[in-house]
């Protein structure tokens, strides 16, 4: 909630940041960081794709889904960014020419950095939740790891939890295996 005394923020406080930093309005407050170093954008940028191409475009895989990357959220007054998204085909058959999206994805990834995984495993977690986001990932560049959390009911479990450099298999998208070391090595 936005400190007693302080107006909350709105979408004009995201509009009026400047252009090389990300705002996001969770309960009523603005968060703004810069865009992600490299070591993260390198994370997000390889994970993207290396699912776009057999889960977005049906390449090698099962297809079904549209996958982007950081996507704009719209639940109520929360305004959240994410790393990555998905969003199975079932539910959105048609990517809408929108700047932003209401529908909850079906999958989220954030890439943790020092300056937002504190964001992103709390505040950002709990509207996930809220919202019904099914799947969710951790990615950790610096402890190499990657988190897979589950929704069941009315909260998260973790799937799984990988590290290093192994090829891995990581639900939602199980179906092919992705090279986890890949989203480390520059």
């Amino acid at each position: 909630m936005a400190q007693r005394g302080v107006p909350e923020a709105t979408y004009a406080d995201i509009e009026a940041l400047p252009p090389n930093v990300t705002g996001q309005i969770i309960d009523g407050v603005l968060y703004a960081h810069a865009r992600p170093a490299s070591p993260y954008a390198r994370a997000s940028s390889v994970l993207g794709s290396d699912l776009g191409g057999p889960f977005d475009r049906g390449r090698g895989g099962p297809g079904g889904w549209l996958i982007l990357f950081e996507p704009e959220l719209h639940f109520g007054r929360d305004v959240l960014v994410p790393d990555v998204a998905g969003w199975r085909r079932e539910r959105m058959p048609e990517m809408p020419r929108v700047p932003f999206f209401e529908l909850a994805p079906d999958w989220v990834c954030e890439v943790l950095s020092p300056s937002t995984a504190g964001l992103d495993r709390v505040k950002k977690l709990a509207v996930y939740l809220r919202e019904g986001v099914t799947h969710l990932w951790f990615v950790d560049p610096e402890g190499k790891t990657l988190e897979v959390l589950r929704r069941e009911g009315e909260r998260y479990v973790v799937a799984a939890t990988f590290e290093g450099d192994a090829p891995i298999r990581a639900e939602p998208f199980d179906a092919i295996e992705l090279e986890l070391g890949a989203l480390w090595r520059g």
